[in-house]
C-alpha cells in the first residue's frame, strides 16, 4: 500500500504536465484555424461576401432580403473569427472566446450539415480560395473544433492568464481594430494575398487546360418509364431499350463524384457582334487591359471615368481594351450614355468577372495571356 501511495505521487506531476500540454495543444489549435478562416476572409471581403451572398439565394425566400447586409455580415464574421482565434492564442479573456467559439460552432455546424446533406453551394467558403475543402469534410472539421472547445470550457480555470485583466480589454480592442481595418483596407485596394486563380503570374489559358488523363464527373442515371399507367426506374443496364410497351417519361442523374476542373473553367469574352473572342485576347501579342465590371448597376461611376482615361490612352500607344460585363445590352447602352465612356463592351460570365479581380470596376492587365498586374477602380493610374 505504502508503494502504491508513493508510485501515485511520482506520476501525479506527469499527469499534470500531460494534461496541461494537451489543453495548450487544443486551445492553440483551435485558435490557429480561427485565425486562418477569419484572416483569409478579412483580406478579401468582397469574396466572402459573395459567398454570403451565394448561401441567401441557396435558403431562398426571406433570406434573399438579407443581401444587403452581406459585407457587413462579411465584415463583421471575418473580425469575430480573427477575435476569437487571437484571443484563444493569447489567453485574453478566455471563458469569453470559449464561449464565442462554442456559440459560433452551434450555429455554424447545423448549417455545414444542411449545406453536406443538400450541397446548395459548391464549397463552404470557409477558408476563402485559399483552401476550398469539401461539404462533407467541412462538417466534420467543425464537428472536431467544437469538441477542442467544449473541452476547454470544461478545463479552462487549469489554464493561467498571461496578462491582467486591463491590458486584456486593451488587446482585444486592438484585435478588433486589427480585423475592421484589415477588411476596409482589403475592399478599398485588393487583397493583400492573392488566393484566386486570376492571381498575378497566372497564364489564363495554361490554367484552362484539362489533363488527358483527368478524373471527369461521376454521375448515376436513371430512367423514368411508364407502363399501363404505372412509372417505373430503370438503370442504364436495364431499361427498355426497344420494347415499344414501355413509353419513355423522363431521366434522371444525380452526380456522384466531382472529377476534375481546372483553376479557370468559366472564362469566355464574346464581343458586342456575338462572336467569341477568348483566344484572340488570351494569345494576343503584347498587352490587354481587361476592365472587370460583372454588374453595371453596381459599378462606380468614378471608376469607369477613370477607366476612359486609360482607354484614350490606350488607343494611342496600341493597347487592346476591352471592358467585360454580364450586364444585357440595354444596361450597356444606358451606362455608357449615363457615364459618357467609350470603350467597347464585350460578355463574360459574372462569377468568372467576381473572380478575376474583387473591385467593380476591376483593371487586369494580360501580357500574352499571363495576368501581369490588377487594380482596384481607385488605385487606377490615368497614364
Amino acid at each position: 500500500m505504502k508503494r502504491n501511495y508513493r508510485n501515485k505521487n511520482k506520476q501525479l506531476p506527469a499527469q499534470q504536465k500531460t494534461g496541461s500540454i494537451l489543453l495548450s495543444v487544443a486551445r492553440i489549435l483551435l485558435g490557429l484555424v480561427f485565425v486562418f478562416s477569419g484572416f483569409v476572409k478579412a483580406i478579401d471581403p468582397l469574396g466572402f461576401t459573395y459567398k454570403i451572398e451565394d448561401y441567401l439565394r441557396a435558403f431562398g425566400g426571406v433570406f434573399e432580403q438579407f443581401s444587403v447586409i452581406a459585407f457587413g455580415a462579411a465584415v463583421a464574421l471575418s473580425t469575430l473569427e480573427l477575435l476569437i482565434g487571437l484571443n484563444l492564442i493569447f489567453k485574453v479573456k478566455l471563458k469569453l472566446s470559449i464561449l464565442l467559439a462554442l456559440l459560433f460552432m452551434a450555429v455554424m455546424t447545423p448549417i455545414t450539415l444542411y449545406i453536406a446533406l443538400k450541397n446548395p453551394v459548391s464549397d463552404c467558403g470557409c477558408f476563402g480560395d485559399a483552401l476550398v475543402i469539401s461539404n462533407w469534410a467541412t462538417f466534420y472539421k467543425n464537428i472536431v473544433l467544437t469538441a477542442l472547445a467544449v473541452l476547454l470550457l470544461i478545463f479552462y480555470n487549469k489554464i493561467l492568464p498571461l496578462f491582467i485583466p486591463k491590458i486584456q480589454t486593451i488587446l482585444m480592442v486592438c484585435f478588433i481594430g486589427v480585423g475592421i481595418s484589415l477588411s476596409v483596407y482589403c475592399y478599398l485596394h485588393l487583397p493583400i494575398i492573392d488566393f484566386r486563380p486570376y492571381k498575378i503570374g497566372v497564364n489564363i489559358p495554361n490554367a484552362m487546360v484539362v489533363p488527358q488523363d483527368a478524373i471527369p464527373d461521376k454521375y448515376s442515371t436513371t430512367f423514368i418509364y411508364k407502363k399501363n399507367g404505372v412509372e417505373k426506374e430503370f438503370t442504364l443496364e436495364n431499361y427498355p431499350k426497344g420494347d415499344s410497351t414501355w413509353m419513355f417519361v423522363d431521366q434522371k442523374s444525380v452526380l456522384i463524384t466531382k472529377g476534375y476542373q481546372p483553376p479557370i473553367h468559366d472564362f469566355s469574352i464574346i464581343n458586342a457582334a456575338y462572336v467569341d473572342i477568348t483566344e484572340d485576347v488570351l494569345y494576343k501579342e503584347g498587352y490587354t487591359f481587361l476592365l472587370a465590371m460583372y454588374d453595371l448597376s453596381k459599378s462606380s461611376e468614378e471608376g469607369a471615368k477613370k477607366a476612359e482615361v486609360i482607354y484614350q490612352t490606350s488607343l494611342k500607344t496600341g493597347t487592346a481594351f476591352y471592358a467585360l460585363t454580364a450586364s444585357s445590352d440595354d444596361e450597356v447602352a444606358a451606362f455608357k450614355k449615363k457615364t459618357g465612356v467609350s470603350f467597347p463592351f464585350c460578355k463574360t460570365d459574372p462569377i468568372a468577372l467576381k473572380t478575376m479581380v474583387r473591385a467593380n470596376p476591376g483593371l487586369v492587365l494580360l501580357k500574352k495571356g499571363t495576368v501581369v498586374g490588377n487594380w482596384n477602380w481607385r488605385d487606377f493610374l490615368p497614364e
